[in-house]
């Protein structure tokens, strides 16, 4: 991937930090601490303050093991858990790490290598030149690595965001997308309701009515994995995103 250089200023903001990474993880025992340290050693280079808050949706592995015993070791970086007993989905994860945050913007990382941390700069760009609410990182623009995988997947994605933007007005490339950044003060106002990976058409319907909201996207990388390496999402995934799409845009507004 290219380098980038922006020369902007990712210090603390308000004797707070100034990103929120919130971590969703399931049953990724195998990957969460390369994934962690990637995400720690990005911020350490580009100097960016930030805490790390790490959902385990009630992993039936160890990874709350992992992460507890990460954290006991890396006590210098701002790192916490959030844990529960009962499985309930990324987005019922998404929502409360998005409660907990305390930076002034937020950024969600998937717990797995399909997203690259370098991406941080870029993402964080708009945000910190006032130019943008919100920022999408898109898997189908730019010209940043991306691995190729699922036909089928792509033109899913694809569709997915050409009718959530029939109804939102907008025009994402990528709606579906797992870099999502926000304004935390933004994003802690929207009432999420979905639990599962409905909260990506949701979030974006409900971000889509805010008044003057600012809504950027940047090209990122992209390192998919199979099904055999971890892949979560499946086709009844796909119809409840549609079925969202409908209802955030159409009954539940």
């Amino acid at each position: 991937m290219l380098s980038v250089s922006l020369h902007l200023n990712f210090k603390a903001l308000n004797n707070k930090p100034q990103l929120s990474i919130i971590v969703p993880a399931y049953n990724e025992a195998r990957l969460i601490v390369d994934v962690l340290s990637n995400v720690i050693k990005n911020l350490n280079d580009n100097d960016i303050d930030a805490e790390i808050i790490v959902v385990d949706d009630a992993s039936a592995d160890a990874t709350a093991d992992i992460v507890t015993r990460y954290i006991q070791e890396n006590q210098a970086q701002n790192i916490q858990l959030i844990s529960y007993k009962i499985n309930r989905g990324k987005g019922y994860a998404i929502r409360q790490g998005i409660a907990a945050a305390k930076g002034e913007f937020l950024l969600i990382q998937d717990a797995d290598h399909e997203y690259d941390p370098r991406d941080y700069p870029p993402l964080l760009a708009p945000l910190l030149e006032d130019k943008a609410d919100v920022v999408y990182g898109s898997r189908f623009i730019g010209g940043n690595p991306h691995r190729i995988l699922f036909f089928w997947h792509s033109i899913g994605n694809k569709f997915l965001t050409m009718i959530s933007n029939a109804f939102t007005n907008l025009n994402l490339t990528d709606m579906e997308t797992g870099y999502k950044v926000f304004r935390t003060a933004i994003i802690q106002q929207i009432k999420l309701k979905e639990n599962r990976f409905g909260i990506e058409p949701e979030m974006t319907a409900k971000i889509s009515r805010i008044p003057g909201i600012r809504i950027y996207e940047v090209g990122i990388s992209y390192y998919g994995r199979t099904y055999d390496e971890g892949k979560k999402i499946n086709w009844k995934d796909g119809f409840r995103a549609i079925w969202c799409v409908l209802k955030y845009n159409l009954w539940a507004r």
